[in-house]
């Protein structure tokens, strides 16, 4: 590619159209998260509260509840809820007029977002390698990747925010944002793969079958990936691949979207 860059009205034009792109994806990740949270609450936190423990085996493949297992149960219920707390905390981190607006709201939830995110990596692994909590070998290689980079990319947007690198600290925090969320991506993904072949082509129960192989480990690799492409289009003196990252991120928008519809009409939505 040519080292001189793409007018400026084009490049302006194809900037616009990748930030606005980015603007529809968020908005619609958005809307599923907040339904993802509405459900973690429906579900998990009326259950807890009730102090039926048992009940949060209603839904099927993983059993939370374990009788007996008083420590198991009680790291069970702290990594679903607090996962409700940590997607709330990380939509407040990526809206521009509340950083703005007010910027003490931003530091206190961005730090009590990545200090939840850390506890969520490590009792994921908890579960994961003591408990036992997974479907299958695949699964629990994913989770594990991902709770690795979750301390990772955390570690290092404190440390940027505190040497106040608040450039850096942005790309960091949305690094982790992506990587946190890689739970509610399994699922926007899982539903979107099924609403778009009409069936669950290459899955099984276990989460191993190959669509499922893609989906677990591209539930943060897919998302983190696109990132990088949208970081680096930003930053290109040309428009081309902004207009390219934006056409890819609007195809991402429409996926997720399809994803979202999935899981609250099929997944989440009998329990809201």
């Amino acid at each position: 590619m040519s080292s001189i860059s793409s007018p400026a009205p084009m490049r302006g034009a194809a900037a616009g159209a990748l930030r606005w792109a980015g603007i529809l994806w968020f908005l619609v990740a958005a809307i599923g998260q907040a339904a993802f949270v509405g459900f973690i609450l429906a579900f998990y936190g009326t259950r807890t509260a009730a102090g039926n423990y048992a009940g949060w085996n209603d839904k099927p493949l993983i059993d939370g509840y374990i009788a007996g297992d008083q420590t198991g149960n009680f790291v069970f219920a702290a990594h679903v809820l607090l996962a409700s707390i940590v997607t709330l905390a990380g939509l407040l981190q990526l809206v521009p007029a509340i950083r703005r607006a007010f910027p003490a709201l931003h530091r206190w939830s961005g730090r009590t977002f990545l200090v939840i995110a850390a506890v969520m990596a490590l009792s994921g692994f908890w579960l994961t390698l003591v408990r036992g909590t997974s479907l299958s070998a695949v699964s629990s290689a994913a989770i594990l990747i991902d709770g690795v980079l979750i301390l990772l990319f955390g570690a290092l947007a404190w440390r940027h925010a505190v040497k106040r690198r608040f450039d850096q600290h942005r790309v960091w925090a949305m690094r982790t944002f992506m990587a946190v969320s890689g739970v509610w991506f399994l699922r926007i993904g899982i539903m979107g793969w099924v609403l778009v072949n009409q069936g669950p082509v290459g899955m099984s129960d276990s989460l191993s079958g190959p669509a499922d192989i893609v989906l677990v480990f591209g539930s943060y690799l897919i998302p983190l990936g696109l990132l990088e492409l949208y970081f680096r289009a930003g930053r290109s003196a040309h428009a081309m691949p902004k207009i390219l990252t934006a056409a890819l991120v609007l195809a991402a928008a429409i996926f997720t979207a399809i994803g979202v519809f999935g899981t609250i009409a099929l997944m989440w939505g009998p329990y809201l």
